[in-house]
C-alpha cells in the first residue's frame, strides 16, 4: 500500500514540475501564433508571424553562418575528445598528472577575462571577422571540457575489455574505433549535443569577432528583436526560429542524451 502511494505521490509531483517547466514554453508558443503584436492568446492562429520574422532578420543567411561553425566545431571538437580522452583515459600519457591539470585549466578561464587581449591578437593576424577565427575560439574554450568528458567515459569501462583486444592483436587506433567507441555512444552522443547547443547559442563571442554578411543567428535575432521591440508576437516567433535546431536535435538524441548524462554521472 505505501509502495502505491508513493507512486501516486510521485506522479503528482512529476506532473507539477512539468507544467511549471513547460508552461513559460506554452506561453512562448502561443504568443509567437498570435495576430496580436502585444503578444495576447488568441483562436485565430497566425502562422505568417514565422515568415515575416524570417524575411525579416534574413534568417536565411545568418543561420546558415552559425550552422557552418557549428558544424566544424562539433564535427572537430568531438573527434579531439574522444582521441585525447582516449589517451588519457586508457592509453596514458608521459606526464598526465601535469598536462591533465594544464587542460582543465581550460574549463576555468573565463571568456570574458581573456575576450580583450585575444581581440587584439586576432586582429593582428587578421583572424576577426572570420569564421576560422570564432571556430578556432570555439575548439579551446570546448576541447577542455570533451577531452575531461570522454576520459572519464573510457575509464568507466573495464580494462579487460581492452587487454583482451590487445592479446587478440588490435592496434591503439583499433581498440578505440572498433571497441570504445561504439560501447561510449551515449557519452558521445551527450558530447555532441551539449557541443552543439553551446556553439549555436553563443552570443557574446559572435558578436565581438563577427559583424555584415558573417552575422550569427543569435546576433541576428538581437538586432532583429531591437528593431521590432513593441511586437512581441514577432519577436516570439524569432525566437523559435533560432531554438528550433536545438530542439530538434534533443528531441532526436533525448533518450540516448539522458543515458550519456547518467553514465557521466559514474565515479572513476
Amino acid at each position: 500500500m505505501s509502495s502505491r502511494s508513493e507512486k501516486l505521490w510521485n506522479y503528482i509531483i512529476l506532473t507539477v514540475m512539468a507544467l511549471i517547466v513547460l508552461w513559460p514554453v506554452g506561453t512562448f508558443l502561443a504568443a509567437s501564433l498570435s495576430p496580436d503584436r502585444a503578444g495576447r492568446p488568441s483562436g485565430d492562429l497566425q502562422w505568417g508571424n514565422f515568415i515575416t520574422a524570417w524575411n525579416s532578420a534574413e534568417f536565411a543567411r545568418s543561420m546558415t553562418v552559425s550552422l557552418i561553425i557549428t558544424v566544424v566545431v562539433v564535427i572537430v571538437g568531438v573527434l579531439l575528445a574522444l582521441l585525447g580522452g582516449y589517451a588519457f583515459g586508457v592509453l596514458g600519457v608521459v606526464g598526465e598528472r601535469f598536462l591533465f591539470p594544464v587542460i582543465l585549466l581550460g574549463m576555468m578561464v573565463s571568456l570574458e577575462v581573456i575576450i580583450v587581449p585575444l581581440y587584439y591578437q586576432f586582429r593582428t593576424i587578421g583572424l576577426t571577422n572570420n569564421l576560422f577565427g570564432v571556430i578556432l575560439i570555439h575548439l579551446g574554450m570546448g576541447v577542455p571540457f570533451g577531452v575531461f568528458w570522454m576520459r572519464a567515459a573510457f575509464r568507466a569501462l573495464p580494462r579487460a575489455v581492452f587487454e583482451s583486444a590487445e592479446l587478440d592483436g588490435a592496434g591503439p587506433l583499433r581498440m578505440l574505433w572498433s571497441i570504445a567507441v561504439p560501447n561510449l555512444m551515449p557519452a558521445v552522443y551527450t558530447l555532441i549535443l551539449l557541443s552543439f547547443m553551446w556553439t549555436w547559442n553563443d552570443y557574446f563571442l559572435s558578436l565581438v569577432f563577427l559583424h555584415g554578411d558573417n552575422q550569427t543567428a543569435t546576433v541576428a535575432l538581437g538586432v532583429f528583436q531591437g528593431k521590432f521591440v513593441t511586437q512581441i508576437n514577432l519577436m516570439a516567433a524569432g525566437g523559435l526560429i533560432v531554438a528550433a535546431p536545438v530542439l530538434v536535435l534533443y528531441v532526436i538524441f533525448q533518450r540516448k542524451f539522458i543515458s550519456g548524462m547518467l553514465a557521466g554521472a559514474i565515479k572513476e
